[in-house]
């Protein structure tokens, strides 16, 4: 008698479906199935934020694609752990850059902006030329957006979410203290350092103590280099992934998630 097929144990969105949608993201795409495959995450459900620093110091990334790429990538993991094919995005410096959304005949002004399978090519540059000046770094109001989004969406899942930035922030008293409070949300914050950047704080952010300073560990932080666009998918699924399992495991057993 054979096994019967385990369907929860499948990607969100197939490989068929992402072939005939976003052709350019099927090498992201297998390259995050054999990362989350290596995690026994095949089969668990998130919804895959992006949050792109646009202090005056990212040009660079902007301008050479890296960031690009790192949206695409993100696309890859996402369409594993949630079927709508969508990653809001999130764009912030001094303050969050805000978006003009229509809905019906209204049009008001959004945090959060999306990029989805069927609309990616480009789509970061895009939008980064569109919103203006560049101006300096503050994580606290970029994390208040995306907690605002998760919980307006009313998902059960949680929230895996890739902050990208090239340095400290100036607000980091405020952010410290916003990461403890998050800590009790199902919302797991993976930052990713582009650039030089010693990253002192983001360091010392991702080894704040438990239980003395937060309920369960809900950052990790990897750095990505000069050059992040070179870095294989391999490589960056398997940073991203690093600390995600543990804090499933922990939010679980603290009743954050269930």
């Amino acid at each position: 008698m054979s096994t019967p097929l385990n369907l929860t144990k499948t990607s969100a969105i197939s490989l068929e479906k992402v072939a005939g949608t976003a052709p350019g993201l099927i090498d992201a795409y297998k390259s995050a199935e054999t990362t989350l495959r290596k995690n026994e995450l095949l089969g668990e459900r998130a919804a895959v934020y992006l949050v792109l620093d646009r202090s005056g110091s990212m040009r660079s990334f902007y301008g050479d694609g890296s960031v690009q790429r790192l949206a695409e990538q993100a696309l890859g993991l996402a369409a594993h752990f949630d079927d709508d094919g969508i990653v809001p995005l999130t764009f912030f410096s001094t303050e969050v850059h805000t978006h003009k959304v229509r809905r019906g005949l209204l049009s008001r002004s959004s945090k959060t902006i999306d990029i989805a399978l069927n609309d990616y090519q480009g789509r970061v540059g895009a939008i980064h030329k569109g919103l203006g000046h560049m101006g300096r770094t503050n994580y606290a109001t970029a994390m208040e957006a995306v907690i605002e989004h998760y919980q307006q969406s009313k998902t059960n899942a949680p929230a895996f979410v890739i902050f990208q930035t090239d340095g400290a922030p100036d607000d980091k008293e405020q952010t410290t203290a916003l990461l403890q409070q998050a800590a009790k949300l199902p919302i797991f914050w993976q930052f990713v350092g582009f650039g030089n950047d010693p990253f002192t704080y983001l360091r010392r952010l991702d080894d704040m103590p438990v239980p003395q300073t937060r309920v369960v560990d809900n950052a990790g932080f990897f750095p990505a280099g000069g050059s992040p666009r070179t870095l294989t998918d391999d490589y960056l699924y398997t940073k991203l992934m690093s600390e995600f399992p543990k804090w499933l495991t922990a939010a679980r057993a603290k009743g954050i998630l269930r």
